[in-house]
Parts: structure tokens; sequence; C-alpha cells
């Protein structure tokens, strides 16, 4: 469908041409300008190759116009509301009384534990730990990490199978991983030559 396409006559090729040239806001000037250019009896490809837009969205573009005259171009993003929250008022307020208090588990409010408590109100699922901690924020509250317990609070059987597991592997990979040695005389540089 890349030859000539009927324009609506809504308005004629000069006021069109007069919203083009006059148009502040870009939104609005690249539609109207595409527009004029098509009421003036050029071709699809030919408005393509002289406004830089794509055949299909020349095409989406007038069949916007034939449907809904010249109050359809623009930039149509600021009346986009957005998608809808996740939680509504009171569930926000709930949701701030229970960071209030520590969570069921015990610990400290995370992302994931949030996440868990939206998904439980809405009965959303999953609810993805990420729009957790946007939630933790919009409450005002703070990254948190518990401090590490001492290490004398652990039993002596924890404390040896700590010990036993955590051998310094990084030693026996650096050994295996050093390859074989040159036997051929001193190193030298490739650098230079």
């Amino acid at each position: 469908m890349t030859g000539r396409i009927r324009i609506e006559g809504y308005l004629s090729v000069e006021a069109l041409r007069e919203r083009y040239r006059g148009a502040d806001d870009s939104g609005a000037r690249g539609p109207f300008h595409i527009i004029w250019l098509m009421a003036s009896g050029n071709s699809v490809s030919e408005c393509a190759a002289a406004s830089g837009y794509s055949v299909r969205w020349i095409e989406k573009l007038v069949r916007r116009y034939n449907a809904g005259g010249p109050d359809s171009l623009g930039d149509r993003r600021r009346a986009n509301k957005g998608a809808k929250p996740l939680l509504t008022a009171e569930q926000l307020a709930s949701l701030a009384e229970a960071v209030a208090s520590p969570p069921p588990d015990g610990g400290l409010w995370t992302g994931p534990k949030v996440a868990a408590w939206i998904a439980r109100e809405t009965g959303r699922d999953p609810v993805h730990p990420q729009r957790g901690w946007a939630y933790l924020r919009r409450l005002d509250q703070s990254w948190q990490t518990p401090r590490p317990r001492h290490e004398q609070a652990a039993t002596p059987e924890e404390q040896e199978a700590f010990k036993k597991n955590s051998a310094k592997p990084w030693i026996r990979r650096a050994r295996q991983n050093r390859g074989p040695t040159s036997r051929s005389g001193r190193s030298t540089s490739t650098g230079s030559a």
C-alpha cells in the first residue's frame, strides 16, 4: 500500500500547510507535515523519503487522521494516565502500618517480603521483588541489612561446619591455573620486537 492514499477533506491543503508551519509542538508538527504532503498529492513512499518516517507509520497516521480529523494528530502521550497503581490508598496505608512493625518471620522488611505481602493482599501473583522495593521507597524506608551475629554466638558444631566448608579454595585454584613454565631460558618481552 505504498501508492497514493485518499485524505479526508477535513482541512484544505493550504490549511494543513498552515497547521504544519504554525505547530509549536514537535509531536504535532511531524504528523501535520505528513498529512499536508499526502494531501498535496505525494505518494506514501515520496512522503516517507521527505519526512524520514516509515511507510507503515505514515499509513497508520493517515488512517488515524481519516477517522478522527485534525484533532486526532499530535502528541497523545499527555492524555495517557499510565498504569493503575498496584495498591489502593487504603492498602498503602495498611502496608505502612505493617512495615512499622517487624515482619512475621522476623528480621527486617525487604523487597521480597513486601512483594509477598502485596501478593497476599491483592491476590495478584506473582508480584516481583522490585515492586516490593519500590513500595518500600515510596514509604520512605531505607535499605537495611541486619548486623552479622558474633561468631561466638554459634554453637561449636556450627563453628566446625563453617571451618570445614570455608577452606581456602582460591589457593588450590591458583596453583592449578598456573600453567606450565618455560624451560628455554629467561622470559623475554615481545612488546619491544
